[in-house]
């Protein structure tokens, strides 16, 4: 792949939000390989798939040749990001920041190539060059170069402004003028000249070019990324369980590849090109075979394969295909004893009686839907409907309404599947192991 249709291949799939000096930037790619970098702030002690597209496009730019840095923002993530936010974030303390900063290093380094002859990959830390700079230091040397009208005029900025009631500290306002002192750092130390974000940095992304230009005399560049967005309104990236990270500890393998099968039809395209290394004339073709076949469209199998694959590994996707496979196609007769362990090893949601009892020894004299409410298997109206329409099963047998009172005879250690364990499953999709 050439340097311009790097670009071009950015722009087909629909990942380019906005550019500074786009023929420059376009002519500058193709001079060689050029130093880039994207910043990633330890909000948690993992990413989660919001930041799968801009890790991702480090790789693509690092495929073409490109030399790709990932911050860790152990100073910014002691400040906070105010862009596009309602309120001022929590402040965490610095032993917090420093763990996560640690975990997220690990993480990044799964997405881009460290031992790359030409353009080996680097994970930067801007904590290092602004842990010991000095209050008086940072306000003549770097501050002096930014214009608070202009800062307030930003969007991101103006947007909690101009919220009532909300308005914005002095310390996360400060926030644009750490990350672009961050690029000015950069582009310094390592020639860096081309920063990427997601399209909510924009005003941060451009502060830096600027302070680039400002103290080094030197030319830099700015590419953002578009946030992503679901057809139907609803937050991509949120499930009811809640938010889908890229550690496995959070997420599991199997909840992980589950959410990319659940891909809405007039979303599963778009997202093969953001979110896949498939070529564009790849993903039309399936889009076109799906067109015309009848029924299940194979696309969001491809894709749920694809980004397993690349977050968790073979060993991942494998383990979430064979759950899978057993929940969803499979007989649970069939399965044995080290099978049903196995489930529970690779994610399966799951709850240990004995540990059940020990926290309350009246667990089997509280009403079933409680019991499954308790194990986030819906609410208790949910569960009582999907009771009603027989859709509540252990270990593949449905229920009727009697069952809801009946929890101690239902998980009866002599109904257990190998004497030990009851796979529940409420509605079409939701399961959970439970096992003495």
């Amino acid at each position: 792949m050439t340097e311009k249709t790097l670009l071009q291949d950015l722009n087909a799939r629909g990942l380019i939000a906005q550019m500074t000096s786009e023929e420059e930037l376009e002519k500058h790619l193709a001079e060689g390989s050029v130093t880039l970098y994207c910043g990633f702030d330890p909000t948690a002690d993992s990413l989660h798939i919001g930041s799968l597209v801009p890790l991702l496009a480090l790789k693509r730019f690092q495929q073409a040749g490109h030399k790709p840095l990932a911050l860790v923002g152990g100073a910014t993530g002691l400040i906070g990001d105010p862009s596009f936010k309602a309120q001022e974030r929590k402040l965490n303390d610095d032993q917090t920041v420093g763990n996560w900063v640690e975990k997220l290093k690990a993480q990044v380094s799964q997405f881009v190539d460290f031992d790359a002859a030409e353009n080996p990959a680097e994970v930067v830390n801007n904590l290092d060059w602004t842990k010991d700079m000095d209050i008086l230091t940072f306000l003549r040397d770097v501050g002096k170069h930014f214009s608070v009208n202009q800062m307030i005029a930003k969007e991101s900025v103006k947007q909690r402004i101009d919220r009532e009631g909300e308005g914005i500290s002095f310390t996360e306002f400060t926030y644009m003028i750490l990350q672009s002192y961050d690029f000015q750092q950069l582009n310094k130390s390592h020639n860096c000249t081309l920063q990427i974000g997601g399209s909510d940095q924009w005003g941060n992304i451009t502060g830096g070019t600027e302070l680039t230009r400002r103290m080094n005399g030197n030319k830099a560049y700015g590419l953002t990324l578009p946030l992503i967005t679901k057809s139907d309104g609803t937050k991509f990236g949120k499930t009811e369980s809640g938010t889908i990270w890229l550690s496995a500890n959070k997420t599991s393998p199997y909840a992980f590849y589950q959410f990319w099968l659940q891909t809405a039809d007039a979303d599963v395209y778009r997202f093969l090109k953001y979110f896949t290394f498939l070529s564009i004339e790849e993903i039309e073709r399936i889009e076109a075979e799906d067109a015309a076949a009848q029924g299940r469209p194979q696309a969001q199998g491809i894709l749920a394969e694809e980004v397993t694959r690349l977050v968790h590994g073979e060993a991942g996707l494998t383990a979430a295909k064979r759950i899978t496979d057993a929940l969803f196609s499979g007989d649970l007769s069939d399965l044995s004893a080290n099978d049903l362990e196995q489930l529970a090893q690779d994610g399966m949601p799951s709850s240990s009686f004995e540990e059940m009892m020990a926290a309350d020894n009246t667990v089997f004299e509280q009403p079933l839907t409680q019991i499954l409410s308790q194990a986030d298997m819906g609410n208790g109206k949910q569960i009582k409907d999907a009771l009603q329409r027989n859709a509540v099963l252990v270990n593949g047998e449905g229920l009727g309404m009697d069952a809801n009172m009946n929890a101690a005879e239902i998980f009866s250690q002599a109904n257990a599947m190998h004497g030990k364990f009851f796979m529940v499953k409420v509605g079409k999709k939701k399961h959970h192991l439970f096992y003495y």
